[in-house]
């Protein structure tokens, strides 16, 4: 099947050149440019313009290949990301810009991007044929994507183009004939690509399923050993970087949490004994968000309506504000700030029994926020945690900066939005 022409990301940044860049120039300069005496502050105004849209439209097309996630979200902070930076650089190099001409650029520029994304969702919907046997039929509840079932008579030669952006089968069940190989074959002569069901369902699901990890390759989950160096060094930067914020925000929230236990006991800060990189124990640090007896009959998992949680702490729950303190953990090397929820001894103990590969979760440090905290939330029972636990495993195997950043994007809107919070 053909791609539109708007799912290029030349199209796309030469089009919005032309109109982010380009056009607010000969809006604001047309007389400058009829008398060819254009100043130095106009070239590099539209020349910051330029550098800011491409890094905008290259950071758009990288962070909406995940999957499972909603492109519109990614381009407000996509835009202030470019626009800071080129904005550094004009002040560090002390360069004259013209002002009117880069506010025009900038609401140009995040009008298309807008009208962009909408477009660019509109026309990739994917279409990929399947063959119906085996585990292809799981994929059928998989929504965005227009399922079409392949028959073993369908004839290729007599299409110059199939009508499926791809072709997936289950290779591995015993039920595909010589038949369906034959098809699969000359699918993949006229260059329309073959998967496995494994490989669409993780691409599709952001989800790596941990019943047929034996299918995947285990090496493929080793974190890049490079990356975890650069991840610690940029977790202390961001603390460091918005601590101005974050630590006049928790005394507010300590404060509203003394105010709120001053007939009682409670503590303010709550301390649990979690599991982290390697399997090692570390204290947490939380808000506390439950009633001071909340354990008293041992760990247990949050779920709806939680009689445990008190008034305040359902708002900060929602809110991910007693997760502060544990930007003391990542100080300490114990966490990160993105990463798999670090888990409670016990229940650690109750999955490695029974979830298949549990313990790989800890490969990693884990973080204040995660893949599978903004694609489900919290998990209030077994089934939940597996699931959680597929979530983990894709961001292990695509572990990166790139990953990182849209997560951190997410966790701004789950903050906003109070999803999956129990």
């Amino acid at each position: 099947m053909q791609q539109h022409i708007w799912q290029y990301l030349s199209i796309r940044i030469i089009v919005g050149w032309l109109v982010v860049s380009i056009l607010p120039a000969i809006v604001l300069f047309w007389e400058y440019i009829l008398t060819n005496n254009i100043l130095i502050t106009q070239v590099n105004s539209v020349v910051a313009s330029s550098i800011a849209l491409i890094l905008s439209l290259i950071g758009l097309e990288r962070l909406t290949q995940f999957p499972g996630q909603k492109s519109m979200v990614t381009v407000l902070p996509t835009l202030l990301a470019s626009g800071l930076t080129v904005g550094l650089l004009l002040l560090i190099f002390r360069l004259p810009y013209s002002v009117y001409y880069l506010s025009l650029s900038a609401a140009s520029g995040l009008l298309f991007c807008f009208i962009s994304q909408i477009y660019l969702r509109a026309v990739t919907q994917a279409t990929i044929g399947y063959v119906p046997i085996g585990r292809c039929q799981n994929l059928l509840d998989i929504e965005g994507v227009r399922w079409v079932e392949l028959t073993p008579c369908f004839e290729t030669a007599s299409h110059r183009r199939l009508p499926f952006h791809a072709v997936v089968a289950d290779l591995a069940d015993k039920g595909l004939s010589a038949e369906w190989e034959q098809l699969l074959a000359e699918t993949a002569l006229q260059g329309t690509p073959v998967y496995n069901v494994l490989q669409v369902r993780e691409s599709l699901t952001g989800r790596l399923p941990i019943k047929h990890l034996y299918e995947n390759n285990l090496g493929s989950l080793l974190p890049s050993q490079s990356y975890l160096l650069i991840k610690r060094l940029l977790d202390t930067l961001a603390i460091l970087i918005t601590a101005p914020i974050v630590i006049p925000l928790a005394l507010l929230v300590a404060i509203a949490l003394k105010w709120q236990g001053r007939h009682s006991s409670s503590t303010v800060l709550f301390t649990q004994q979690r599991i982290g990189q390697g399997g090692k124990l570390f204290t947490m640090y939380k808000f506390r968000s439950m009633l001071p007896c909340a354990e008293q009959n041992g760990a247990q998992m949050a779920t709806n309506g939680d009689m445990r949680v008190t008034k305040f702490g359902r708002f900060i729950r929602q809110t991910r504000l007693d997760e502060l303190p544990q930007f003391i953990n990542v100080l300490k090397g114990e966490m990160s700030l993105i990463g798999p929820r670090p888990e409670q001894l016990d229940f650690v103990k109750r999955f490695n029994e029974t979830i298949p590969f549990y313990c790989y979760r800890h490969i990693v440090k884990p973080g204040i926020s995660g893949w599978a905290q903004v694609m489900h939330g919290y998990a209030s029972d077994e089934d939940e945690t597996k699931i959680k636990l597929e979530h983990d495993f894709f961001y292990i195997k695509n572990f990166s900066l790139t990953l990182d950043l849209l997560i951190v994007i997410k966790t701004i809107q789950t903050m906003m939005t109070g999803f999956g919070a129990k």
